[in-house]
């Protein structure tokens, strides 16, 4: 649904390609018929930019990790099935990789039907799990952490691997790029310690007006990162004292060159963050799974979480004394590749 799934899977795909692979990646959502993916897609997008509370909704009754009765998404799935199936035979997998929970539950039907005859492996890009990443039919999950290592296999029972999470090369390396944000965030305002306020690739966040005036306020160079939505941009970007960003494409010298990160979802964008050094802080976090995600995230001594403005202005002015720690668990969670998982998975068995 979002970018960053999207970022996930090219970065396997670059993996694969190391390891002798032919990546092939495919939206499950232009699997479903008639335009439905799209439509789906579109609806999601306008849900979380304006109706978030309907969201909270639809997450309380189908994914919410909490024992009892709950619709599935195994039926929306099913109808990708039979092209997922041709395309499988078509490019000749060795096996198949979902990123996305709706691609879990179909690649876990399919295998408990017997329908699809290679192993499907699970990379679960969420901090917390919910259940509709779930499915017994497949045969590894990755995911990034222990704890949620723990969760799946609790659930489900079938081989789970936390190997951390997912980032292209140039988010734990020194940033060259980074040098020229300096420059460009000194000219705008000089002396003025740039915080980054994410809102995702589709620009969907709570309030990020007020936020910005409230940082702007406090002596920080407030930097929106806008993502492709423009009507954002354009609004933000009229706030005295307020520096707006599209979409951005060095992101890691952004990274290197900002006081902090404020979060919302805890999905890529927070990743790549950690992976970088730069120090995250929760602040209004979209509901359901990016609520959830964020407290995760807290829970685990990755990120400060702030329920409130002063909160956040503390959370901030605290950033250089509680940074070392949260960088060094940050550097722990990234313990393997998870190619190499699904590579040894992709291996055919030993005669």
């Amino acid at each position: 649904m979002g970018a960053g799934h999207d970022t996930v899977a090219a970065e396997l795909a670059r993996r694969a390609t190391g390891y002798g692979h032919e990546p092939y990646v495919v939206d499950v959502l232009t699997l479903l018929p008639r335009g439905l993916g799209a439509g789906l897609r579109g609806w999601y997008q306008a849900v979380v930019r304006h109706a978030p509370w309907v969201y909270a909704g639809i997450y309380d009754a189908f994914l919410r990790g909490e024992p009892g009765t709950r619709p599935s998404g195994v039926p929306l799935a099913r109808l990708a099935g039979q092209r997922l199936l041709a395309l499988v035979d078509r490019v000749d997998a060795d096996v198949v990789v979902s990123v996305f929970h709706l691609a879990a539950q179909l690649t876990g039907h399919l295998r408990a039907q017997r329908r699809l005859r290679v192993p499907s492996a699970v990379y679960l890009v969420d901090f917390a799990v919910h259940r509709q990443w779930l499915h017994p039919g497949n045969d590894r999950y990755l995911c990034l952490t222990e704890a949620a290592a723990r969760e799946v296999h609790r659930s489900l029972g079938v081989p789970v691997v936390p190997t951390g999470p997912v980032v292209a090369p140039g988010f734990l390396a020194p940033a060259p790029g980074a040098a020229r944000w300096r420059e460009r965030f000194a000219g705008h305002a000089p002396g003025r310690a740039p915080v980054l306020l994410s809102a995702g690739a589709w620009g969907a966040a709570s309030r990020p007006d007020a936020t910005a005036a409230l940082l702007a306020g406090a002596g920080y160079l407030p930097v929106v990162l806008c993502g492709r939505n423009r009507r954002l941009y354009e609004r933000v970007g009229r706030l005295p004292g307020v520096l707006a960003l599209d979409w951005v494409a060095d992101m890691p010298g952004l990274f290197g060159a900002s006081h902090a990160l404020l979060d919302n979802a805890a999905g890529q964008t927070a990743v790549q963050a950690l992976a970088a050094g730069l120090p995250v802080i929760g602040y209004r976090p979209l509901p359901g799974h990016g609520l959830e995600g964020v407290r995760r995230m807290a829970d685990l001594g990755l990120s400060a979480l702030a329920p409130d403005p002063p909160a956040l202005l503390k959370a901030l002015a605290d950033v250089p004394s509680a940074a070392p720690l949260r960088a060094a668990r940050a550097r722990a969670l990234f313990r393997s590749d998870p190619m190499a998982a699904v590579a040894r998975l992709a291996e055919p068995p030993a005669s």
